[in-house]
């Protein structure tokens, strides 16, 4: 009876081990385009570095069902095999769903699925419409095909048959008990990756310089879980690099310990009306006045020239919630926390709006989807806009999937610009350039290869630019108004498709308008800063104020010190003049390091002391 059972798991074991190879397979040939970077002998190797995620998860998945195998050492009755099969089926479907859905979000992604997608699952109305039919068919067809190998797999392999079991109920008992603990043991062993003191992590699987390998080598079920227990935790202290109190607040207040003052005031008047456009994931790596790409945006570009564009700025995060309460506050993103969706925090730090109120301006903020996504909305609403504007207030008309089309974004948006009281804060949340593309200017195929629909995206909305500019120049408030053009976050592109480097974060900020002095037209500004500077450089120009923004610093200043702090996915990125480097506390390893080994060590325990500074004023919100 025990040989049976010691089959059975091992057929357990090979069973998933083939169905995660076949996963990869599948991810492979839907993903071929990726890999032509990669040699053939690179890509196998994907397979080897695999095993260890593969075994471990495989442990996993085998405990439930070698409880219900070894309660078969007591009892040949039917319901323990059929619970068995319910287990196992159950597992099976869980495992071909998170990588049904890896598959499908991995090209808007770039990276495997983890607990983001709770954020979207929150909206399902959202997903659904986000999503192409083209997604909903892989996505179905996927699960479908994965499910039907794996049921069939499970209906050859394991045809449980009654035993022979002792008569004794003694016996039969020490047999279950010695068994389970036997082979559920095993099982809890191959899971922690054996005796070693450090436990399996998915460092295990990595092995290539490309992101791309590593993604096809770790474990999707493995990782998702994990990433589940980062997601499911009230705190993140456990992962944050650590450090002295005393000595993190003493780097942090150096950091910020600048002379204030300045006379680099480049704009005419200090109370003009502001137009921020909030632009939906472009990328200063598909833009022609800050990349080598060029072609998708010669309107923004032409604005560029005119205006004070600055180069070096990174987004906060990769999300459009982090990145609007980001520019909006100043607040630094946080690795695995949106402050929008909590309330009770957000309501605790400040939003530009609220300042300029003083001075009394009015506001609004305007959107062509759903602002419930992320609780923008709610946060908006908490922070004092006069009035938030979603495509619940919108005109019924043709609209995309996700939400309207830029061109009448900007249609909506020049009539609450025409009747807004002077002076205003009017903000816009463009969209067309996020997936899944589905707007009118779709045949426009300028650009092929890596990320080519969203570069075709761009022109499109890059039109829509240009002609709302032009629409703007014939209002009468126009030449009293500031305009600032900045994005939400980055996005893949031509030149970085992965999330895992640095560059993939720049976006870009300009200020244009009549209001700009004619020595600062046609002016770059290169200081490393991010979107958490905004308010303070803004609020400066304006002769206010910008104590309620500790976090967020002038970047007009000569004195100001370069840095941007920004967080990926499961972790967390440091920029200065001499480098940057990338950090997945998850996996507990530098993704990204171009420091000098010299000064390497001082440069990133400035980047720890911020990162543990800002989470502990968080934590007091």
């Amino acid at each position: 009876m025990f040989k049976k059972l010691t089959i059975h798991f091992l057929k357990l074991l090979i069973f998933w081990i083939l169905l995660f190879d076949f996963q990869r397979i599948n991810f492979s040939l839907f993903h071929w385009r990726k890999f032509q970077s990669s040699t053939f002998f690179e890509w196998l190797q994907s397979f080897v570095f695999s095993i260890r995620l593969d075994l471990g998860m495989a442990g996993a998945l085998c405990i439930l069902p070698i409880l219900f195998l070894s309660l078969k050492l007591i009892s040949n009755k039917r319901w323990i095999s059929r619970t068995f099969y319910a287990i196992f089926v159950f597992e099976i479907s869980i495992v071909c769903l998170i990588h049904s859905g890896e598959i499908n979000v991995y090209d808007e992604w770039n990276h495997k699925l983890t607990s983001r997608v709770f954020k979207h699952l929150a909206n399902p109305d959202e997903v659904f419409r986000t999503a192409a039919w083209s997604n909903t068919f892989w996505y179905v067809f996927f699960f479908a095909l994965e499910f039907f190998v794996a049921w069939k797999g499970m209906r050859w392999l394991f045809k449980l048959e009654p035993i022979k079991i002792p008569k004794h109920w003694a016996i039969r008992t020490l047999a279950f008990l010695g068994s389970f603990i036997l082979f559920g043991g095993t099982s809890f062993v191959l899971l922690r990756g054996g005796f070693q003191q450090i436990p399996l992590n998915i460092n295990t699987a990595i092995y290539s310089n490309n992101p791309l390998n590593n993604d096809l080598s770790i474990n999707s079920t493995y990782n998702f879980a994990k990433s589940y227990l980062l997601y499911n935790r009230s705190d993140i202290d456990i992962f944050l690099p650590k450090m002295d109190t005393v000595v993190s607040k003493q780097l942090v207040k150096k950091l910020y310990d600048y002379p204030k003052q300045h006379t680099n005031y480049f704009l005419t008047r200090q109370q003009p009306n502001i137009v921020f456009v909030v632009l939906e994931g472009w990328s200063a790596n598909a833009m022609g006045c800050l990349s080598e790409t060029k072609g998708a945006t010669p309107n923004f570009d032409k604005l560029a020239s005119e205006g004070l564009l600055f180069t070096n700025i990174l987004a906060a995060s990769g999300t459009s919630e982090i990145g609007n309460s980001t520019i909006f506050s100043g607040f630094p993103a946080i690795p695995e926390v949106s402050i929008t969706m909590q309330p009770e925090k957000h309501r605790k730090i400040r939003s530009i709006n609220q300042d300029l109120k003083e001075r009394g301006y009015s506001s609004s903020y305007l959107f062509g989807g759903d602002l419930k996504y992320g609780n923008i909305g709610g946060y908006l609403m908490d922070h004092g806009f006069n009035k938030v504007i979603d495509e619940n207030n919108l005109p019924d008309i043709p609209r995309g999937k996700l939400n309207y089309y830029d061109p009448d974004v900007y249609r909506f948006f020049l009539h609450e610009i025409k009747q807004a009281k002077q002076p205003f804060l009017q903000c816009v949340f463009t969209g067309s350039s996020h997936s899944p593309y589905d707007h009118p200017g779709r045949s426009i195929h300028k650009f092929d290869g890596p990320e080519a629909d969203y570069m075709n995206a761009l022109i499109y909305c890059d039109k829509a630019i240009g002609k709302f500019i032009q629409s703007c120049k014939k209002l009468p408030s126009y030449k009293n108004t500031l305009f600032v053009f900045v994005a939400d976050h980055g996005h893949g592109t031509p030149a970085y498709e992965s999330t895992q480097v640095s560059p993939y974060f720049k976006i870009p900020l300009l200020f244009w308008g009549e209001v700009i002095k004619p020595e600062y037209k046609h002016k770059k500004i290169n200081t490393i800063g991010s979107q958490t500077d905004i308010a303070t450089t803004l609020l400066y120009q304006l002769g206010m104020n910008s104590k309620n923004y500790p976090w967020s610093k002038d970047l007009m200043n000569p004195n100001v010190p370069e840095f941007a702090l920004y967080s990926i996915n499961r972790g967390y990125g440091w920029m200065t003049p001499k480098g940057s480097m990338l950090f997945q506390m998850q996996s507990n390893i530098y993704i990204e390091d171009i420091f000098d080994p010299k000064i390497r060590k001082e440069e990133i325990k400035k980047g720890n002391a911020l990162l543990n500074e800002v989470y502990r004023y968080y934590k007091k919100l």
